[in-house]
C-alpha cells in the first residue's frame, strides 16, 4: 500500500475510533429519525423521496460532485458510523467507498441501488473503450432509475419495518412521477429528426440513456471522469463529427469544459449546452432534483437537435 493510503486510512480509523460522545451511532438515535447515507446526490434524491420525514439523509459526494474521483475524509467515516443504512450505486462507481465502510466502524445495512438493472459493459458482455467494468451511469435510464426506486425502498423498510406504509407509500408517489417523466423523455426525442439524434459529450456517461431512447452519444473520455482522452481519441471524435455531420456537441456540468469547446472549434460543431451526468446541482441551479435533472437534460437536447 502507497505512503499516502496508509495516512488516509490511519486518519479513517481514528476518527472512527473516536469515544462514543463525540460520534453519534445508530443505536443512540433510535427514537428519531432513521439515519440514511447515500454515496452521491442522485441516490440522495432519491432517498429522501422514499423516505420523507421518517429518514435523515445524507450524501458523501455532495451536489457538483464527482464519485468517480472522491476522496473520503474523517468526517465522511463518522457519516457511515452513525447510519442505519448506507444507499451505493455499485458497477464499480465508488472505488473508495468499501474502504471508508470498513474503517469506520459502523454496522450499517449497505443496499447496492443499481441491483436488478440490464447492465451496459463488460459485465453485459460489451465493450467500453478497453475498460473492464460494467458502465455505473444506470440511472440514465429512468426505467433504471424506478428498479434504484424500488431497491431503495425494499431497504429502507427492512431497516425500519415500522414505516413500511410510508415508504411504499412514498415510493408509489414517486414512481408514478417517474412513468410521467420517461414519457416526457420519449416525447421529447420524438421531436428530433432520427438523422439528427447524436451528439458528442465529454465522458461515456449516456449509454443508457442512449440504449433507452435512441439518442447516439459519442464521448472522446470513457465511463469515469479519471481516463482522460488522448490526441488519437480526440482526433477521431473530430472526425467523427465532420463524416457523421453530428449537430451539436455539449458540455458536462463535471468536466472540464476546454476539451469539448477544443473539439466544437476545430470540427465546427455548435456547443448544444451543459448536460449534468454524476451529479445533481444545488438548489439554485438546474438540476437539484433527479426528476429537475432529467427535464433539463432532454429539453437541452431537444432544443440543439430538433431543427
Amino acid at each position: 500500500m502507497r505512503y499516502g493510503s496508509v495516512i488516509w486510512v490511519i486518519a479513517i480509523l481514528l476518527a472512527a475510533l473516536a469515544p462514543a460522545s463525540a460520534q453519534e451511532t445508530a443505536e443512540d438515535r433510535a427514537d428519531e429519525r432513521i439515519v440514511v447515507v447515500a454515496s452521491f446526490s442522485i441516490l440522495g434524491d432519491f432517498a429522501q423521496a422514499v423516505g420523507g420525514a421518517r429518514t435523515d439523509v445524507t450524501t458523501l459526494v455532495g451536489t457538483d460532485g464527482d464519485a468517480h474521483v472522491f476522496t473520503p475524509t474523517p468526517a465522511d467515516a463518522r457519516k457511515v458510523a452513525a447510519a442505519r443504512l448506507v444507499i451505493v450505486n455499485g458497477l464499480g462507481l465508488e472505488g473508495w467507498l468499501p474502504r471508508l465502510v470498513q474503517a469506520s466502524g459502523g454496522h450499517a445495512a449497505i443496499v447496492v441501488a443499481a441491483t436488478g438493472v440490464p447492465l451496459r459493459g463488460a459485465e453485459a458482455g460489451q465493450t467500453l473503450r478497453g475498460e473492464d467494468s460494467a458502465d455505473p451511469h444506470a440511472w440514465q435510464s429512468v426505467a433504471n432509475a424506478k428498479i434504484y426506486v424500488a431497491n431503495i425502498r425494499d431497504a429502507l423498510i427492512a431497516a425500519d419495518p415500522a414505516g413500511e406504509a410510508v415508504y411504499r407509500g412514498n415510493a408509489a408517489d414517486y414512481l408514478a412521477k417517474l412513468d410521467a417523466l420517461d414519457r416526457e423523455v420519449r416525447e421529447g426525442v420524438a421531436r428530433i429528426p432520427p438523422e439528427r439524434r447524436k451528439v458528442i459529450s465529454t465522458h461515456d456517461a449516456f449509454g443508457y440513456f442512449e440504449a433507452a431512447y435512441g439518442i447516439a452519444f459519442i464521448a472522446p473520455q470513457g465511463v469515469s471522469t479519471d481516463s482522460e482522452a488522448s490526441a488519437r481519441d480526440i482526433a477521431a471524435t473530430i472526425t467523427q463529427i465532420r463524416t457523421a455531420k453530428i449537430p451539436a456537441v455539449f458540455l458536462e456540468d463535471l468536466g472540464d469544459p476546454r476539451l469539448i469547446r477544443q473539439i466544437a472549434t476545430e470540427a465546427g460543431a455548435r456547443v448544444g449546452g451543459t448536460l449534468y451526468s454524476d451529479s445533481l446541482s444545488d438548489e439554485k441551479g438546474d438540476a437539484p432534483t433527479y426528476i429537475a435533472m432529467v427535464r433539463h437534460n432532454i429539453k437541452a437536447l431537444t432544443s440543439a437537435l430538433a431543427e
